[in-house]
């Protein structure tokens, strides 16, 4: 099984870097060439198009930044399926709602193309260590023949179910995770404003009910002041948008992730687009003239 890997950015280029790891065949595309180097150097074989990459690959990952980017990478002129084979398959691990992925499945079917969505869960540096949580949703003899793969690249994999499922699963725990942050932000800011020792209010929170996988990793970013989780306001804010177009749709009032969305665009038109997500929590800092640091914590995270 030979694969192609599109989309080599902060995720996707661990993701590739994996299945190269673990032995894999893998051809590799981005549109930043430079992006590919080190995956080049280590075996990668290097396509010029995703076309070029789908007609020497049986299946194509793609992890990409917006549901537009997707579908101009799957369906356009020079795109995946000018080049893929009959019978191949596309693994979509990218975030998208479930309408953007039922609806980019019927272009690939209409061509005889298999597809997988598998996103992940768990941050970047989960990916780094080959440990993060892949999500996927499509047909199970499908999934298990590319589930060597998918054990490559992550840790837990949990088959939800028919094309669709995973795309909603992966925005419901996008949507905590923004939400845990806002509060996470808010818990460390009334412990410092208490008089506490902040190191020592985050070793407390950790061991405590009030403890999220968050708070547990990038509240350190914020304590730092690297605010480094290798994830931008505009993809926080995409993410979000999803949650409450699925509210809408299954009829569920998200007060707290609609409040969180809002915040989350304060912070993009503070801040600009390609901020760090985690920045968030430095309206609060910024809105009350104070910072919220603390020694020992790393500027980025390694497990």
């Amino acid at each position: 099984m030979r694969y192609g890997f599109i989309g080599l950015g902060h995720l996707g280029g661990h993701l590739a870097a994996s299945l190269l790891r673990h032995g894999f065949a893998l051809a590799v595309h981005d549109r930043h060439r430079p992006a590919a180097e080190t995956l080049i150097a280590k075996g990668a074989a290097w396509a010029e198009s995703p076309k070029a990459l789908a007609a020497t690959c049986d299946a194509i990952i793609t992890c990409l930044p917006s549901p537009a980017v997707s579908e101009a990478v799957l369906s356009g002129p020079d795109g995946i399926l000018a080049g893929l084979k009959k019978g191949g398959t596309w693994i979509e691990m990218s975030t998208l709602g479930r309408d953007e992925i039922l609806r980019l499945v019927k272009l690939a079917e209409a061509q005889g193309i298999a597809v997988l969505e598998s996103p992940v869960t768990g941050g970047v540096h989960r990916a780094a260590e080959g440990e993060i949580t892949v999500l996927v949703g499509g047909d199970q003899a499908l999934f298990d023949l590319h589930k060597p793969a998918l054990q490559a690249m992550g840790g837990e994999i949990f088959h939800m179910g028919p094309l669709g499922s995973a795309a909603v699963i992966k925005v419901i725990t996008n949507m905590l995770a923004f939400i845990h942050l806002v509060a996470a932000g808010e818990a460390l800011m009334l412990a410092k404003k208490g008089g506490l020792d902040l190191a020592q209010a985050f070793h407390a929170i950790r061991a405590s009910s009030g403890n999220s996988f968050v708070h547990e990793t990038e509240s350190q970013l914020v304590l730092n002041g690297s605010y480094d989780i290798g994830f931008t306001m505009d993809l926080a804010c995409k993410d979000l948008g999803f949650a409450m177009g699925m509210g809408r749709e299954f009829g569920v009032p998200l007060e707290l992730a609609r409040r969180t969305a809002e915040i989350f665009q304060q912070g993009r038109a503070n801040y600009g687009g390609q901020a760090q997500s985690t920045q968030i929590v430095k309206l609060l800092e910024d809105a009350l003239g104070t910072d919220l640091r603390a020694s020992g914590f790393p500027a980025r995270l390694t497990d």
